[in-house]
């Protein structure tokens, strides 16, 4: 970086210019005067890497370039933005960058969440700042909440919907009774979903996003790996149709929680994302379509709500200037900006030692007894049944008839441990014909009273 005289400008170099990238160029063109009175000082774009130029002919005339890495390197740049995504080059470019001396801003949720200690420890090292706003839920400002508004609180729950595409499918399914498959056709028609929807639909995106907001709330550092993650791709309509019955609607959630020591476990974070039953009187059952929806409960502010667009070039461009201003403004005055906070470094507890509510339905043979033997196998793994229902049957029952009834089991809070060895041993019982679905219920702070659970 250059030595800075009064009214210097703050120069930012961009790497990657898709959808994100072009709406920031858009913004710093359109908001320049506004930028520099909120800085104080202009705020000067000198440069774009990119790998294709030729698509981007509206690009100003003399920014454009390939060499990401000599853009990166350029003692006239202050301050890089990251929103080319994935792990390489990303990480290599945005630690020569925090070791140069130059403030990062970066949407990259996948490389903070693996590797985010590192850029973390480069920005401490040469005293640079390091911005991530735009990581998590698009527009919505949420983690600088966590690192600045409630650092002085303790929070013990970080909850809710952080992606737009598998929100939209189940939102769909619910709307319309339609299966999973034809959900996600109809997403991906109307852009809501990638061509390759894995990282969504199979709940990595999420996984990440619950890393960064964990290590955010916790002061822990938790990585992708540490994170429990199911997808959707095995919601059936059946599914959200029982949990209508039920008065519930189905969400995929990220959930991070501050668990207290007990039953041989020591105090610890929990990071999970799975689809899951929730009471339609609870305020994230009704955030539809592709919008993202938070819930952060601390001890003293109580429960705070941030909802907003999730995703979304302009969304996410909103959320980088953020950073950039505040990048920008540390520069001018001399300043820096929140540094990584680990001190509780709390373990991260497995899926398995974390209790939960469980709806389990099963088709079984519509005869005397096997209620009986359904009841003894929860019992026997110490899973305590809040609530029984049976679906179709009745003619056959008690004579030994050959049927088949549907049995839905709504459990109290037991470990995922004791869930998965019950339901392998209702997989051994001669009346279980199969076990149609295991779907977790989460109140979230509310009483379950549709399912008979409360509490």
């Amino acid at each position: 970086m250059t030595d800075r005289g009064p009214g210097a400008p703050v120069r930012v170099a961009l790497l990657g210019c898709g959808t994100v990238g072009s709406e920031i160029v858009r913004l710093l063109t359109d908001q320049a005067d506004d930028l520099a009175a909120r800085v104080g000082a202009p705020v000067e774009l000198v440069g774009v890497a990119v790998r294709r130029p030729h698509r981007h002919p509206d690009l100003p005339e003399g920014l454009v370039t390939t060499d990401a890495e000599g853009l990166v390197g350029s003692p006239d740049v202050d301050i890089v933005i990251e929103v080319i995504g994935g792990i390489e080059p990303a990480r290599t470019l945005l630690l020569e960058a925090l070791k140069g001396g130059k403030s990062v801003v970066t949407a990259n949720k996948a490389l903070l969440a693996e590797d985010g200690a590192a850029l973390a420890e480069a920005a401490d090292s040469s005293g640079a700042d390091l911005y991530y706003e735009a990581s998590v839920a698009g527009a919505i400002p949420l983690l600088r909440p966590l690192r600045e508004s409630l650092v002085g609180d303790r929070i013990t729950r970080v909850a809710g919907i952080v992606n737009g595409t598998t929100n939209f499918i189940l939102s769909a399914m619910a709307a319309s009774g339609a299966g999973y498959a034809d959900a996600l056709e109809e997403a991906t028609r109307l852009g809501y979903a990638e061509a390759d929807p894995s990282a969504d639909v199979d709940g990595y995106d999420a996984a990440s996003k619950a890393a960064i907001l964990a290590s955010l709330a916790f002061h822990t550092r938790v990585t992708a790996a540490d994170v429990h993650c199911e997808g959707i791709r095995a919601v059936s309509a059946a599914d959200i149709a029982a949990a209508d019955g039920l008065d519930c609607t189905i969400k995929l959630l990220a959930i991070c929680e501050r668990l207290e020591s007990g039953d041989g476990e020591p105090e610890s974070v929990s990071a999970r994302v799975y689809p899951a039953m929730i009471p339609k009187s609870h305020p994230l059952a009704s955030v539809d379509g592709a919008f993202n929806a938070v819930f952060v409960e601390a001890e003293a502010a109580g429960q705070l709500m941030f909802y907003g667009q999730g995703a979304g070039g302009a969304p996410t461009a909103s959320a980088v200037l953020g950073d950039l201003v505040a990048a920008a403004r540390n520069i001018v005055i001399g300043g820096r900006g929140p540094r990584e906070s680990t001190y509780a470094s709390l373990p991260v507890r497995p899926i398995g030692a974390v209790s939960t509510r469980y709806h389990v339905s099963l088709e079984v043979a519509d005869r005397a007894g096997v209620l009986a033997a359904v009841a003894s196998a929860f019992a026997e793994h110490d899973v305590s049944i809040a609530a029984v229902r049976q679906y179709g049957g009745g003619r056959n029952g008690g004579a030994g008839g050959s049927g088949a009834v549907r049995l839905v089991v709504v459990t109290h809070a037991a470990p995922d441990s004791a869930l998965a060895t019950t339901v392998e041993a209702l997989g051994d019982l001669d009346a279980v014909r199969g076990v149609e679905s295991v779907l977790r219920v989460e109140d979230l702070g509310r009483s379950v009273s549709a399912l008979g659970v409360t509490g």
